[in-house]
């Protein structure tokens, strides 16, 4: 494959950055677009994602979503292959989907198993769960979150064995429009 379009999403710690880095990687003009940079370029007045999230906060997130999607398009539009990730469960992920005009688009979900994920959690330098639990988001990535594109528990993949099952995968099963 020449080109692609991909969206990696799952819960803080399920491997979406290193993932998203080396399958951008393996594109002769490929970009890796890290959603939460969005979030992160807000200095002063940013509300933060928590369980019992303020009406601000959701417009932030939305924000941000809108944000990776037109950054995320005009890469596109300009001869790349995108990998976008971010955290996006629940019912926002069929917004994240329709804000991208380009396709066609491939979804990925990273579902490693919660045990999992708290293990890479306590391994990394730095801390996702400070307001959140990793039970908590799970439980929303399994129950709430739309079952679209390609899930694909990693649990027992390295990030290059998690690539390579994408790259394998994803042309057919993950595909969207």
């Amino acid at each position: 494959m020449e080109r692609g379009l991909f969206v990696v999403t799952g819960i803080m710690a399920s491997g979406k950055t290193t993932v998203g880095q080396l399958l951008a990687e393996r594109f002769a003009r490929g970009v890796h677009v890290h959603g939460d940079i969005f979030r992160r370029m807000i200095v002063t007045g940013r509300e933060e994602m928590r369980p019992d999230a303020s009406d601000e906060a959701m417009a932030q997130l939305r924000l941000r979503y809108r944000l990776a999607a037109a950054a995320t398009d005009g890469y596109v539009e300009a001869g790349f292959s995108v990998v976008l990730q971010d955290v996006v469960i629940g019912p926002m992920l069929t917004e994240l989907v329709e804000m991208i005009r380009s396709r066609p688009l491939h979804l990925v979900v990273l579902c490693p198993r919660p045990e999992v994920v708290a293990a890479r959690e306590a391994a990394r330098n730095k801390r996702g769960y400070v307001t959140w639990d990793v039970a908590g988001l799970d439980r929303i990535l399994r129950e709430e979150t739309p079952r679209i594109g390609m899930w694909l528990d990693s649990s027992e993949q390295t990030p290059e064995e998690t690539v390579e099952a994408i790259w394998q995968r994803a042309w057919t099963e993950a595909v969207i429009g």
